[in-house]
């Protein structure tokens, strides 16, 4: 038996049935045997073993007081994956639907992520299943409080990097940060990103998971000798990704026609653009009953209870919400669209399944660890200002951005290539783990 054979079994023995991490896991073991093909020198290494297990993994209660005087207990996570490129770097979850599992799968994946942009971080994620929703402001506060008490000796500037994530925005941060500055006894502004412009924040950080998912398909379309113009895009959720991805195609010149939030998805022919409309995305978000049908109302387009946009005829498909939000049955209903393709937004949003399927069909699948870095790369541009005090503009910002991505798609291409790949699937987790697999070989940790 081999190392990744052996790997796997025992992996198969530890986690639970139906694991979304091992499910991770078992994807990356065909990448790495095409690797050791190359490297012998990795199986002798156990390369695939000491990459696959988290280097520490916290788990704490976090106590927190609603407006009522009423004290809630729920629990918080942080899996800080690996650390050898550099510090853990990866954001905070808040919803009521995580756990160790999905954290540990997310982690891991955010390390192959943070490989792929070149840039010195190592990968984490963690949060809690705190629901921020229909809570106040004070809420808020205090429940953020609390969580960085019980976490704030793990992570610091040159330690573990957190930033947002699902459930938790710029206001989080701000709280968390202003609790982690008054137990430092100072300022560390590098320690957590996604704060606000003006207080240590990057401008463009909302927006550049969203931005850098149409960077990677205006390659694609330059590399097929065509362009965004006029190209139908269908998109589900109504976040900072959707909201992003919205913007940047606007000004690309392609057409987001949907969005969609638990409730169901709306469909606007005109498309999702126009100043009104985008800052609508963001309205949506702070009223009382969060649903994608305010849309439908507010702008009169037609609006589809209980059901998912994976129908609509696009050009481009790009799922913006959450982890295995599209199934087999919508991977068939994408692929029929002959000519179309998709750029995974959302972290893991495609069941096993269902990239399996597509991967079969031979349709044209961009990853989200590829094409969904933008968010980690400006959370590292933003640390890069921090650290030389300086606040660059929108535009420099952006410029950076859109290098940092081409040098991810140039790395996929040529790692295809390289290997005779059929997909980008293949070429994004060989790309990730032959980064990866040097540095444990330069730093011999054992």
């Amino acid at each position: 038996m081999n190392s990744i054979d052996r790997t796997l079994k025992i992996l198969r023995e530890k986690e639970i049935k139906d694991s979304i991490y091992f499910n991770v896991v078992h994807e990356l073991a065909s990448a790495m045997n095409l690797i050791i093909e190359k490297h012998p020198e990795y199986e002798k290494e156990n390369i695939f073993g000491r990459l696959m297990e988290a280097e520490k993994v916290l788990e704490f209660s976090v106590p927190w007081r609603d407006d009522t005087g009423k004290v809630h207990v729920n629990r918080g996570y942080r899996v800080q994956f690996n650390s050898v490129l550099g510090p853990y770097k990866g954001g905070f979850r808040f919803h009521p639907s995580v756990d160790l599992d999905l954290f540990k799968a997310l982690a891991l994946e955010q390390t192959l992520k943070n490989a792929l942009t070149g840039l010195p971080m190592g990968g984490a994620k963690g949060g809690s299943d705190f629901n921020p929703k229909g809570k106040s402001d004070t809420e808020l506060m205090r429940f953020c409080q609390s969580f960085i008490l019980r976490i704030f000796s793990h992570i610091g500037e040159n330690i573990d990097i957190p930033a947002g994530d699902i459930g938790v925005g710029n206001k989080e941060i701000g709280y968390m940060y202003g609790m982690l500055k008054n137990l430092r006894g100072k300022h560390e502004l590098g320690a957590l990103t996604g704060k606000q412009p003006g207080f240590g924040g990057s401008l463009i950080r909302p927006e550049s998971t969203g931005y850098g998912i149409c960077y990677f398909a205006q390659f694609i379309e330059r590399q097929r000798k065509g362009d965004l113009r006029d190209k139908r895009v269908v998109i589900s959720g109504y976040g900072n990704v959707a909201w992003g991805v919205a913007k940047k195609m606007e000004q690309l010149g392609a057409k987001v026609v949907t969005l969609s939030g638990s409730d169901g998805y709306i469909y606007d022919e005109a498309g999702i653009c126009g100043e009104e409309k985008l800052n609508f995305l963001l309205t949506m978000r702070t009223l009382k009953n969060r649903s994608v049908k305010e849309y439908s109302k507010r702008f009169s387009v037609p609006y589809y209870p209980a059901e998912k946009p994976w129908g609509v005829q696009g050009d481009i498909y790009i799922p913006c919400a959450t982890q295995n939000e599209i199934c087999y049955e919508d991977a068939k209903k994408i692929a029929q669209n002959k000519g179309s393709y998709m750029v995974e937004g959302s972290n893991i949003p495609c069941t096993s399944d269902a990239q399996n399927y597509f991967i079969e069909q031979d349709y044209l699948f961009i990853p989200s660890k590829a094409a969904n870095a933008g968010g980690v790369s400006v959370s590292f541009l933003e640390m890069s200002q921090n650290a030389q005090l300086l606040m660059w503009s929108e535009r420099q910002v952006d410029r950076k951005l859109k290098e940092i991505m081409s040098q991810i798609f140039d790395n996929l291409v040529t790692t295809k290539m390289k290997y005779s790949l059929s997909n980008y699937v293949l070429a994004a987790n060989i790309s990730a783990l032959e980064r990866l697999s040097r540095a444990e070989m330069i730093y011999q940790y054992v």
